[in-house]
């Protein structure tokens, strides 16, 4: 399986991170411009309110809209943290490290959270769901600090190893290495990616992590209630941490900045990967260079056709997400009903696991398969459709098919799920049901550049405009182009892009000409 990552920024969109395998786009993320609130971050909370009959508190971490912490999320040694960040506040602890700070007992499993937390404290509490539809950010004080190969736990002494690592010997000596090496008062998670990785590289990871949670108690020392304390890496970062392996060919950047973070980042955590990240120099939008465009077109409506003829219609709640399964212009004689269904069945299973990691679905979704009546076949469904889901990163649990042929999946879900609009406007009315006159099109084009030139006294337009008004624009010996050029005294450069309707334009100076009237 060859994997390649192709990374797109823009000003206006943030950076968007598209994932592939052998060319086909399996996970699709963006980051925002200014991307607060990210699952990792770590914020100064104070207690607003304390809700005994939900056993939670909500949080001010400085969003719109309170942030909510459940007291199974406070984590066992909620009352240590609590103690370090009142020392570390009043100046009376000195240490980075917890190897001084005498920790608390547990909190009882089954307590109250108002017998630990009250309205007003300040608590250090991290992002564990980025604010979804209409609610804020959902929080945990379990403090963890994520690296390539562990995973910090403060106030612990656990060592734990990836369920994955399945070799008995290889799980103890990965224990004995980190068990020699971690500081005291910390605990530490072993990931699936350090099997078969000597000491250098797994004391190199957590020193890197100390030296963050070090960094996160000098700001504790002045932060201020629902300021941001650490934040996680960006989202292109994190993703190269948890999923570069030796199967990447190809990492494509088009952003200079980001190419260098990047090239960094990956010569630091695998230094013979540094060779695959490439700055793409091309004038054509990345995405549409390698038909990445055209994918997230035919993957994000509500209707999806498979190979076969079969498709499926995929319909959001706010409740869970449906999907329901239909064999199309596909037939078969009653002879052949069985395997046929089956055969559908698992092609379409196969899109479901994409589609699952595409648009980051979570929560409750609901499958309708084809109804199959051998229970031999169910059970073949199952299994199929596990080993399809195998590289979800996601936590996800998948129910065996009911007697109606329903099957239920729960999905973690930590961000908001990913949305295309992939209907394009009427390029006739825009919409609105009223046409502009085409005729005035290009007057609108020439008033608004004549402004930008001689009244904001721009520099090196680039004209972005729909495919056949580029024709139009640049075609003829004396093209309308060529009649600017003598108007104006200015040369504009003229690009075509495929996403804008007909009647769309838009002016670009390195970013988007804002018109000032």
């Amino acid at each position: 399986m060859v994997k390649e990552l192709i990374i797109d920024s823009t000003p206006e969109k943030g950076v968007t991170i598209a994932l592939l395998q052998d060319k086909q786009l399996v996970e699709l993320n963006k980051e925002p411009a200014n991307n607060n609130y990210a699952v990792g971050d770590i914020y100064l909370g104070r207690i607003k309110k304390i809700m005994p009959g939900l056993n939670a508190a909500f949080v001010d971490v400085g969003y719109s809209k309170d942030a909510f912490l459940h007291y199974l999320d406070l984590g066992p040694q909620v009352q240590s943290l609590i103690k370090l960040t009142k020392v570390v506040k009043n100046g009376s602890y000195k240490e980075k490290l917890l190897d001084s700070l005498k920790l608390e007992k547990d909190i009882n499993k089954a307590g109250k959270i108002s017998e630990v937390l009250s309205r007003n404290m300040l608590l250090p509490v991290q992002i564990a769901k980025e604010p979804i539809s209409t609610k804020g950010p959902r929080l945990s004080s379990d403090l963890s600090i994520a690296g390539r190969y562990v995973v910090l736990v403060p106030f612990s002494s656990a060592v734990s190893i990836s369920k994955r690592i399945k070799g008995n010997a290889e799980r103890s000596r990965l224990k004995k290495i980190v068990e020699s090496i971690k500081p005291a008062n910390f605990g530490v998670i072993i990931r699936t990616v350090s099997e078969g990785k000597g000491v250098a590289e797994l004391q190199k990871d957590l020193l890197d992590l100390i030296s963050k949670w070090e960094v996160f108690t000098s700001r504790l020392r002045s932060a201020e209630p629902t300021q941001k304390v650490l934040g996680e890496m960006d989202r292109t970062s994190t993703i190269l941490r948890d999923i570069l392996t030796d199967e990447f060919s190809h990492i494509y950047v088009n952003d200079q900045a980001i190419f260098d973070e990047t090239r960094s980042y990956v010569q630091e955590i695998s230094p013979d990967l540094e060779k695959i990240v490439k700055l793409y120099k091309h004038k054509e939008p990345i995405f549409e260079h390698f038909g990445i465009e055209r994918q997230i077109k035919a993957a994000f409506g509500k209707t999806v056709n498979l190979h076969g003829g079969a498709y499926l219609v995929i319909e959001h709640t706010e409740a869970l997400h449906v999907i329901d399964v239909n064999s199309g212009n596909r037939t078969a004689n009653k002879d052949t009903q069985e395997e046929n269904a089956l055969q559908v069945n698992k092609e379409a299973a196969k899109e479901i696991a994409r589609q699952l990691r595409l648009r980051d679905m979570g929560g409750i979704v609901v499958i309708d398969f084809i109804d199959m009546h051998k229970p031999a076949s169910r059970k073949e469904l199952h299994t199929y459709l596990k080993q399809c889901m195998a590289n979800d990163r996601a936590r996800h649990t998948i129910l065996p098919p009911s007697k109606f042929g329903l099957v239920q999946i729960t999905r973690q879900r930590v961000r908001p799920e990913m949305t295309i609009v992939t209907n394009e406007k009427c390029p006739a009315c825009g919409g609105t049901g009223e046409i502009r006159s085409s005729i005035v099109l290009m007057d609108d084009i020439e008033n608004n550049l004549s402004f930008i030139l001689q009244e904001q006294n721009e520099r090196s337009i680039t004209l972005c405009v729909h495919p056949y008004i580029y024709a139009y624009v640049k075609s003829g010996i004396i093209s309308r182009r060529l009649k600017w050029f003598f108007k104006f005294g200015r040369w504009i450069r003229v690009k075509p892009v495929s996403s804008y309707y007909l009647t769309e334009f838009h002016f670009f100076n390195g970013k988007e000409v804002e018109i000032k009237l």
